[in-house]
């Protein structure tokens, strides 16, 4: 092959705190951070450029006097179908009002009616408790928040930063040999910089990954380019344990049309009255659940995936009509405006949807301080596991989830002893070449989504879980040959995270024996009498 090899990348870079992530379980914690530590913001594209910022619905929070605490848990383990961890449902719960009210200091203006915060209702909530900004809540927190971090002299973000992988004490401190340390750490994180084709080392005493959710690992999605599973790979190569990583959630109401990405259509709008309809505009969603169009997403996810195959359709409609035009101009300006934009006008005519995979519900086990089993790490966010979602997230409690988080592993690393940072080897790849065949990234990328969306989508079989295995097994060889012997991209980190993810999310799916929540097994339709969360250990 003519390429030379690429030098060892020198850049050493040291902080008291390395973030992963620019989400809102990212910006929150540098912002939470007291002003003494310095931070470091590590993001693989733009500070902009991840799933919060998409989040359409809302942050769910008990304000309103004719609510509680005891009914939005209460709804929660409704919608986790027996697998929430109450500890975490209530402490989330608990500390949601103390979260939008610091969103409010920071400067996030959210709707309001009469003076107060209007608060909408979702699918699966017995309340109105939604505080949202129009219909772009998560665009509207991100900006606020990007603005202060970006006037933070503490904080310091890098763009174009891929996470490589974790920095370790038992094989990256100097003078360390790998499987030998007196006490296992994370001491940082190794990131490719795209602007300058070397591999980094940000070295700290507290990492937390930020990192989001793996909706990419599926062919069709609601998330953004950047949601690769990056952090649970990483934390699991390092040695972290996952949870529940068979719960997938499928949105109901993704944008069918193919002039659109990824657009998502809010669950508030089926909150405020849309209705799901055939071509015919038939209403199917009465005859799937008592609950209609208000049931949690999985039920609507699982009636839409059975309508269309039983008619042979290729979307399904959601009409909202009814309501008049300025409704809709205040609630929904973002979804009219783009729907119009493609020639929809839904103040008239319904809008063309389809499922796609939405929120990973499991992710790197977490405990209430958002600790991992290394010391050292931190998760917070979607790429976490701390027990909230159960076996399918309750709408807008995934943004809550971030800051409550955030807030907790602040507090705990406050309250640890400072460790002491060894010398930290730099990344080597002194061994390796350019890649001459991009094609075969490419190709394994496409076939990887194909069959996930195939054999491990809404409705599961073992014989399908058997075959996503079995080419799952294929592709990690491959590319695990091809990451030993070229230098790294961000097409082939992002590749081999998802092909760890894809392993982890069919092999959790093979040990549930039942249909729960989100996880449906035409073998295994029953649901056991126990739940028991699905946790592997490395």
């Amino acid at each position: 092959m003519n390429a030379t090899p690429h030098p060892s990348a020198p850049t050493t870079r040291r902080f008291d705190v390395v973030i992963v992530g620019s989400g809102l379980a990212g910006l929150s914690t540098a912002l939470l951070l007291p002003p003494h530590l310095q931070v470091a913001i590590l993001t693989k594209r733009t500070i902009a450029d991840g799933s919060s910022g998409w989040a359409q619905g809302g942050i769910a929070a008990v304000l309103a006097d004719d609510d509680s605490f005891e009914a939005h848990v209460q709804d929660t383990f409704v919608a986790g179908a027996g697998l929430c961890d109450p500890a975490a449902t209530r402490f989330t719960v608990e500390h949601a009002p103390e979260a939008i009210a610091w969103l409010r200091a920071m400067g996030t203006e959210f709707t309001q009616h009469d003076g107060e915060l209007h608060l909408t209702r979702e699918g699966g909530h017995s309340h109105r408790r939604i505080v949202h900004a129009a219909d772009a809540t998560g665009a509207a927190v991100q900006h606020t928040l990007i603005d202060r971090v970006r006037l933070a002299p503490n904080v310091q973000v890098f763009e174009s930063h891929v996470l490589a992988d974790l920095i370790l004490s038992d094989k990256h401190a100097v003078g360390s040999s790998d499987g030998v340390g007196a006490e296992r750490r994370c001491l940082g994180a190794y990131a490719f910089n795209e602007d300058t084709d070397e591999v980094e080392a940000f070295v700290a005493p507290h990492t937390v990954l930020c990192t989001g959710g793996a909706g990419k690992v599926y062919l069709y999605t609601s998330n953004p380019d950047t949601a690769t599973g990056d952090g649970i790979a990483a934390a699991w190569r390092a040695g972290c344990r996952v949870g529940n990583m068979e719960f997938i959630q499928f949105h109901p109401t993704c944008l069918y049309h193919p002039d659109a990405k990824s657009f998502l259509i809010s669950e508030a709008v089926r909150g405020e009255g849309g209705l799901l309809k055939l071509p015919d505009g038939t209403r199917f969603m009465p005859a799937h659940d008592e609950r209609a169009e208000l049931a949690p997403r999985d039920v609507v996810a699982r009636a839409i995936d059975f309508e269309m195959k039983k008619h042979g359709l290729d979307c399904v409609y959601l009409d909202i009509s009814h309501q008049s035009p300025e409704f809709l101009h205040e609630h929904f300006p973002n979804i009219l405006a783009r729907c119009a934009e493609l020639g929809i006008d839904i103040t008239q005519e319904p809008i063309p949807v389809v499922p796609a995979a939405h929120y990973t519900c499991g992710g790197v086990v977490t405990d209430l301080n958002a600790r991992t089993d290394l010391a050292g790490l931190y998760v917070v966010g979607e790429a976490s596991c701390t027990g909230l979602h159960g076996a399918n997230r309750l709408a807008s409690n995934s943004l809550l989830e971030c800051m409550v988080f955030a807030r907790a592993a602040v507090a705990d690393m406050a309250a640890q002893p400072v460790a002491e940072i060894p010398a930290i080897k730099p990344w080597d790849d002194s061994r390796v070449i350019d890649a001459d065949e991009q094609v075969v990234l490419s190709h394994n990328w496409d076939e990887l989504r194909r069959f996930m969306w195939d054999y491990v989508g809404i409705v599961r079989s073992t014989k399908r879980l058997e075959r996503a295995a079995r080419r799952i097994a294929l592709l990690q060889a491959e590319i695990a040959e091809f990451y030993k012997s070229y230098h790294v991209s961000r097409d082939l980190l992002e590749l081999r995270n998802l092909l760890q993810v894809a392993d982890l999310i069919v092999r959790s799916a093979q040990a549930r024996k039942e249909s729960r929540g989100l996880h449906f097994s035409r073998d295994y339709p029953e649901l056991l009498a126990e739940a028991v969360p699905t946790v592997l250990v490395p």
